[in-house]
């Protein structure tokens, strides 16, 4: 069986057919550009260009790097345009997709479901956290393989600010960091969220999840397992579509 999958990001939107039986990309993935400023029409478009590139005539799940409640109202919008907030995602998409049937979830929780069923956390009962870095830091968080959605744990204060300021990717690459400094920032941020949840296992996913050879071994005194997540970046178009099917 395959569902169209896209994730909606800072930086990129990017899509594919995914074949739910292996839990990966049917085909290889299209990306475009997030416009700046990420307004509702403008990342719609972008979107349909995803879409199209495909010919793709059914139904297609989408991730948004927000809070998404009632698989459709936007409550949050902190890497993109506030615009979003109030805004009936689903019904924009629909419309913007020619009538396509589509459902809407939270980035983090969606790669986070794809990892829980394919990936890193399979099998895997306790509490289990999914931190995507990125523009952004995402989380999903699952105690015995149910998610808790919409924890936005990026958004906790870190030294008196966002942890997201301060340990995303993009602040590795705004403030020109190394792998290490940068690994020394994310540890401290593992451990303010591990002070809170107690988590048995970290999944670090998004870009940085395909080199954490040059950084994770520079994490230390967390007493939870860290290991990069298995899907890597593609964990949100596969659990964008899992939830597709889902719904």
């Amino acid at each position: 069986m395959q569902i169209f999958g896209v994730d909606i990001g800072g930086s990129g939107i990017k899509g594919a057919p995914v074949d739910l039986d292996r839990g990966d990309l049917a085909q290889e993935r299209h990306k475009v550009l997030t416009p700046h400023p990420a307004t509702p029409d403008g990342v719609a478009d972008g979107v349909r260009e995803v879409v199209d590139h495909f010919g793709w005539t059914g139904p297609v799940g989408l991730t948004f790097p927000g809070v998404v409640t009632g698989g459709s109202t936007i409550r949050t919008a902190a890497n993109v345009d506030k615009g979003w907030i109030d805004t009936d995602a689903r019904a924009l998409f629909r419309e913007r997709l020619g009538g396509l049937p589509v459902t809407v979830v939270n980035d983090a929780d969606a790669a986070g479901v794809a990892e829980m069923h394919f990936g890193a956390g399979k099998d895997r009962d306790g509490t289990v956290i999914l931190l995507t870095f990125g523009t952004g830091i995402g989380s999903a968080v699952f105690i015995d393989g149910e998610l808790v959605p919409n924890t936005e744990l990026g958004h906790l204060e870190l030294h008196g600010h966002d942890a997201e300021k301060r340990a995303s990717s993009k602040a590795k690459e705004d403030h020109e960091l190394s792998w290490e400094h940068w690994a020394h920032r994310v540890q401290k941020y593992l451990a303010h969220v591990e002070m809170l949840f107690s988590p048995e296992l970290f999944i670090i996913g998004g870009g940085v999840s395909r080199k954490a050879h040059k950084f994770l071994h520079h994490i230390k005194d967390i007493r939870a397992e860290i290991v990069p997540a298995q899907l890597q970046n593609n964990a949100g178009i596969v659990g964008a579509a899992m939830h597709a099917a889902e719904h």
